[in-house]
């Protein structure tokens, strides 16, 4: 079974579910018993229990499909305003540099709408609308390509630690050489 990147089940896949249970409640209605309807519709007897004790306290309306489990934690009204909030920009919302972090977008919901929510929901939920966590292609204007280049080759091999040499190793716990 495939979930979208948001989570549960795509609208396809409730209706067939849907469907299943619709087709149980006409079985209710016939008189089946809960392991024929089970056996018949491919599915478990608790579930079938389960569904009939929905369609005897309210009909079909209770085997009907109520949406996704999961509501989203923002409205896509207030989702809007994230983004027009996203538009202006990190340093327009206090920070020093022109990124938007997870973390930053987790005190921005908290400041403008007082919400709290996980750094992978909030990651699952701009995903879902179309956000990336893509670096942007243009380069600083600032950049100096001849201290980038500099740096690469005078700096960077200091700062590296060395790679080890691989040599012949021995199994045993005492090494020879240690005695």
């Amino acid at each position: 079974m495939r979930y979208p990147q948001g989570g549960g089940l795509t609208a396809e896949r409730r209706a067939f579910r849907e469907g299943v249970r619709l087709q149980a409640a006409e079985m209710f209605s016939a008189g089946d018993g809960n392991t024929v309807v089970a056996k018949q519709l491919r599915v478990s007897v608790r579930s079938v229990q389960r569904w009939r004790r929905a369609w005897q306290a309210g009909g079909d309306g209770f085997l009907c499909s109520r949406g996704s489990a999961a509501r989203p934690k923002l409205s896509e009204k207030l989702f809007a305003v994230l983004e027009e909030e996203l538009a202006k920009g990190p340093v327009a919302h206090g920070w020093q540099d022109q990124t938007w972090t997870l973390e930053r977008i987790k005190v921005l919901i908290g400041r403008r709408f007082h919400k709290t929510i996980t750094l992978s929901t909030i990651a699952q939920m701009l995903r879902r609308h179309g956000w990336s966590h893509q670096v942007p292609a243009k380069r600083a204007l600032e950049r100096d390509e001849d201290k980038v280049t500099g740096w690469v080759k005078d700096t960077w091999p200091q700062v590296e630690t060395p790679r080890r040499r691989s040599t012949p190793s021995s199994s045993s716990k005492t090494r020879p050489g240690s005695r």
